[in-house]
């Protein structure tokens, strides 16, 4: 007994030392943790428990000049369902109604989703989708339907929401508003126009809160000190008129249709202010149809052809080398350089023409030798004149991905003996057609170059936060002498030159015609070689107001015609009339040119045919641009309003109904 009872007391020793043992450990272990690691396991509990949240701030809008919303956020609603949620019973009540309902407002046959409903059931999703992208009246609907209407817990509703942009004016200029988003595979923010050039005027700041996490997943807002409140985004004021925006993209879309283009573009700018008020850029898709792509207007880099010889008769008006009535040998419409020749488009030349009817004509031949003949001993100084009108550098736009000039200089690689004369027509020089723009402005704003402008101003509400003034690039490109000489060949053009089948007696404008050959270098040879086709200028022609680039990029050419006259100066004329003869708040411009009738005597011709058609009978307009149904019904004796931009979506009179005269006629458009 007595070795047992040894026995027992040394396994209650060492029962006791171990008990005593672990009853250090856990004391050095509870030590440890609450004065060596306790920051750590605090900072662990607080991090499960109490987190922050980004309270995102509201993006600014973007608005037109003439009060117009461009662009916008609004909520994007996803609603799923999870399925193990609701109890059986309640499940079962509720189902039918469910989705009877969900099938009126997703737009699905009867059945569907009850069949769906119960099917997510029976396999457990606890994440089925019910809809996506839907507007915060669907949601609304949705949220309040049966068992919806129980909740996350009870009814199994899970509900999830984005903010998306929107363009409530639809495709028309939106390369120009732009984007501003993040890349969800390489998580980089991109973006381009407006919206990315002025993303820290629109985006504002986003705000945080503390949140404590309570039952079943929900977290609490815990108000203290460190709580951030959102800064909503400014709204951001564009220099885009929504009236000329539409006139303008509908002429350009129309023209590229007829000739069957690969892109073009057109910008519409404000002579005294560079405001851009209307601005283009459509590339044609694999189907035929066209969207805007690129920003063709700011980043297309490309020989200009015949616009740039307002260059030549600039530069050499300025150093009186010659004047507009000095007389050149057109030499039968071909003059050579270095074994290169120089050919004008008119068969035979056009004899011997003073410089000013040169220009008038586009002869390549004159204005070659124009150039050639006084700077040839100097041709850094004709060099010079090109860097003095801004045309060797980016104009500096606030847009992203602005194409870059090339002007090429005595000394560079890629200078020779045919650099010159080649310069003189438009050739070895890359400018953008913005900046073609630019320098035509100059002229119409008597020799003052002002930098184009897409933003006016930026405002929180009715307060201004940041006014963008004038910007003046160059005060004067040249003498009043000069500009007084080139407005009146730039007129003459349209009057009795190149451009004469644009010309109205009602309506003044000037300009030059530009017709490029493009890739005639490419290795691809005759087959890739293609034309670009342009008018630039501004109207009315003595007092200015607006000037226009219009460019068209590969017409097809087996309609036989290529020529900038042809194919881009209808797009200018169209557009200068239509402001003038259409625009509801243009009468104080309609004075500045007493000539301005109500309509133009042969842009109407076409509608005044329409009209005598169907002289008593409502058209059927859905589809037609806008301004071209207006135009039309005008003409039918109809008074029209208008609701929206675009084309007829809806017309309040049906088509095929008497007309009687003084009616109105209420067109939505799209």
């Amino acid at each position: 007994m007595a070795v047992d009872d040894k026995h027992i007391s040394y396994r209650i020793y060492l029962v006791a030392v171990f008990i005593f043992l672990m009853a250090i450990a856990i004391v050095v272990k509870l030590t440890n943790i609450q004065w060596v690691e306790g920051d750590y396991y605090r900072k662990l509990a607080k991090q499960r428990t109490i987190k922050n949240f980004v309270i995102p701030a509201n993006k600014g809008n973007i608005y037109s000049a003439d009060g117009s919303l461009l662009a916008t956020s609004i909520p994007n609603y996803e609603i799923r369902f999870d399925a193990k949620a609701p109890k059986t019973e309640t499940f079962e009540k509720h189902v039918k109604a469910l989705s009877d309902s969900l099938a009126t407002v997703l737009d699905r046959p009867g059945g569907y989703y009850e069949k769906e409903l119960r099917k997510a059931r029976e396999n457990k999703n606890r994440y089925y989708l019910i809809g996506r992208n839907l507007s915060y009246t669907e949601y609304v609907k949705i949220k309040g339907f049966p068992l919806f209407n129980l909740g996350p817990f009870k009814g199994g509703i899970i509900i999830e929401q984005e903010t998306v942009r929107k363009h409530p004016i639809g495709k028309i200029a939106e390369r120009t508003i732009g984007y501003d988003r993040i890349d969800p595979a390489t998580g980089v923010e991109v973006g381009k126009g407006i919206e990315w050039a002025f993303k820290s005027y629109l985006n504002g700041k986003d705000g945080k809160i503390l949140k404590q996490k309570i039952a079943k997943g929900q977290w609490k807002p815990i108000r203290d000190l460190n709580e951030v409140d959102p800064i909503d985004g400014y709204d951001v004021i564009s220099t885009i008129d929504v009236f000329i925006q539409d006139i303008a993209h509908h002429a350009l879309l129309k023209q590229l249709e007829d000739y069957e283009a690969d892109h073009g573009c057109v910008v519409v700018m404000e002579t005294e202010t560079g405001h851009v008020k209307a601005i283009s850029n459509l590339g044609r898709a694999e189907d035929g149809s066209y969207y805007e792509t690129t920003n063709y207007a700011v980043a297309e880099s490309h020989e200009p052809g015949s616009t740039f010889k307002l260059v030549d008769l600039m530069a050499i008006l300025e150093d009186k080398v010659a004047d507009t009535s000095t007389v050149y040998d057109s030499h039968g419409g071909q003059v050579k350089y270095y074994g290169r020749s120089v050919n004008d488009s008119h068969h035979g030349g056009y004899g011997k023409v003073s410089l000013a009817r040169g220009f008038e004509l586009s002869s390549n031949t004159v204005m070659v030798q124009a150039v050639y003949d006084n700077y040839k001993s100097n041709p850094s100084k004709f060099v010079n004149h090109i860097k003095s009108y801004g045309l060797d550098k980016p104009l500096g736009l606030h847009f992203k991905g602005e194409g870059r000039p090339y002007i090429p200089k005595p000394g560079d690689k890629h200078w020779s003996g045919i650099s010159l004369p080649w310069m003189a027509f438009g050739y070895e020089v890359s400018v953008t057609p913005m900046q073609t723009l630019a320098f035509y402005n100059s002229v119409a704003n008597n020799g003052v170059m002002v930098r184009p402008q897409f933003v006016s101003e930026i405002k929180e509400w009715n307060k201004t936060i940041k006014k963008f003034d004038v910007e003046v690039m160059n005060p004067r490109v040249c003498s009043q002498e000069t500009i007084k000489k080139l407005k009146a060949v730039l007129e003459n053009v349209v009057k009795k030159g190149t451009g004469s089948k644009l010309y109205s007696k009602d309506f003044s404008m000037a300009g030059k015609t530009g017709t490029a050959q493009m890739n005639y270098g490419g290795k691809e040879g005759k087959s890739a070689l293609y034309y670009a086709s342009s008018f630039v200028g501004y109207f009315p022609a003595d007092h200015p107001k607006y000037s226009c680039i219009v460019v068209v990029h590969k017409p097809n050419t087996s309609k036989n015609n290529y020529y900038g006259a042809d194919v881009a100066g209808p797009v200018f004329k169209r557009i200068a009339q239509k402001i003038f003869t259409d625009a509801p708040s243009t009468n104080k411009i309609k004075k500045l040119d007493s000539r301005v009738p109500k309509q133009d005597s042969s842009y109407d011709k076409y509608y005044v045919v329409e009209a005598n058609k169907k002289s008593n009978r409502i058209p059927d307009l859905k589809g037609m641009p806008g301004m071209d149904a207006i135009a039309l019904l005008e003409n039918l004796g109809l008074k029209v309003k208008v609701n929206g931009v675009g084309k007829v979506k809806k017309q309040s009179l049906q088509a095929g109904q008497n007309i009687s005269k003084n009616t109105t006629i209420v067109l939505e458009l799209s």
